[in-house]
């Protein structure tokens, strides 16, 4: 029996690296859902390790990938704005709207102030400098920026703040996957779970997949050994036709998750349906303000309204992102589309699966 302890040390390492290149393993499709998975998994080599009857593939775990362009051309209108301040985190400058190589950096060249954030902490820090300034955080992740995200819109009511507002595009998880499995042409055996989501959720977050899809699934940290542990766990659940939840990240995640941070997401955040790149309009599957905070809801204040997407793109993100395609089979990837010169959202982020098959030579 492998516990967690085994693949700190060499020697347990060496066992699980053994246990998932069993070559008498059946032909399996396992979907990494996190980006900082996607990345880590490329950077250490892990995907390597496996035979070649067990394919890895990316999931919608980036959020910046799964932002739509027409989403970005309304923020990149708000940007524009005179008197606004637009702050971001640094991952969403480079990605482009639906004018291709137009995007917040260009924005902010041409004159706009955009300013570079660490924490929607510090977008109030700039609120209360430049009072003269409607100051707009925008505020993009899923459910592991959520609470930091809410508890700054709390932080904003409790000063009094009148120049701060959040433009929210927050996303929900386990709505995509379930939207993910509901297509017909999904074939994905096993979920590599977030960790990352899952501190804040818990692992429980994601027992529906084996109890209602029957598919197996393990939440996963994300150094080298996290990921080998838990591909064998995988693995294993797929080769017995055994689906169940496992938590091999248990160190940081339990069955309940982090209830205060939920708890703050709660007093702040409503589900509301959103629009995915490459999955379209989820139910509940994005966040935002509830009413008594709509003081702050910057779509109210600026007339957030994405305008429908007609033309279409030669940038195969959406297929990337919902495991339909490998990014090589991108015709744009490596050629027209680079970390230099990025078309799509899946090449700019540091979890893009583009990126990470660019950077490290591999998918």
């Amino acid at each position: 029996m492998l516990c967690e302890a085994d693949f700190r040390r060499p020697q347990g390492l060496e066992r699980l690296v053994e246990a998932i290149r069993d070559p008498h393993l059946p032909p399996m499709r396992l979907m990494e859902v996190c980006g900082t998975h996607t990345m880590a998994l490329a950077r250490t080599g892990v995907r390597q390790l496996l035979p070649p009857q067990v394919k890895l593939i990316s999931g919608p775990g980036c959020p910046v990938c799964v932002t739509p362009a027409n989403v970005m051309d309304e923020v990149l209108r708000i940007a524009a704005l005179p008197g606004v301040t637009l702050t971001t985190y640094g991952d969403l400058m480079r990605v482009p709207g639906s004018k291709p190589g137009f995007d917040l950096r260009r924005q902010k060249a041409l004159g706009a102030d955009i300013q570079v954030v660490y924490s929607p902490m510090d977008a109030l820090e700039l609120a209360k400098a430049h009072p003269e300034q409607q100051v707009v955080f925008l505020g993009v992740g899923f459910e592991t920026t959520a609470p930091v995200t809410a508890l700054a819109v709390l932080e904003a009511q409790r000063q009094g703040l009148q120049n701060f507002s959040l433009l929210c595009l927050l996303k929900a998880t386990p709505p995509a996957l379930r939207a993910l499995l509901s297509q017909e042409d999904f074939g994905v055996d096993g979920f590599l779970c977030p960790g990352h989501v899952a501190t804040i959720l818990g692992a429980d977050a994601f027992l529906f997949l084996p109890q209602e899809y029957e598919k197996p699934a393990v939440v996963a940290g994300f150094e080298a050994g996290d990921l080998v542990a838990a591909l064998h766990l995988l693995i294993t659940q797929v080769k017995n036709h055994a689906p169940k939840l496992e938590n091999e990240y248990t160190r940081a995640v339990s069955r309940e998750g982090n209830q205060m941070a939920q708890g703050v997401m709660a007093q702040v955040l409503d589900p509301k349906d959103d629009t995915w790149r490459g999955l379209g309009n989820i139910p509940n599957s994005g966040f935002g303000l509830k009413p008594e905070f709509a003081a702050y809801d910057a779509a109210a204040r600026f007339g957030f309204s994405p305008a429908p997407q007609t033309t279409p793109s030669p940038c195969r993100c959406g297929d990337v992102i919902c495991g339909r395609i490998g990014p090589r089979e991108c015709p744009l990837f490596g050629t027209v589309c680079t970390p230099d010169n990025p078309v799509g959202p899946c090449m700019v982020s540091g979890e893009g699966a583009c990126a990470a098959a660019y950077l490290y030579g591999r998918e």
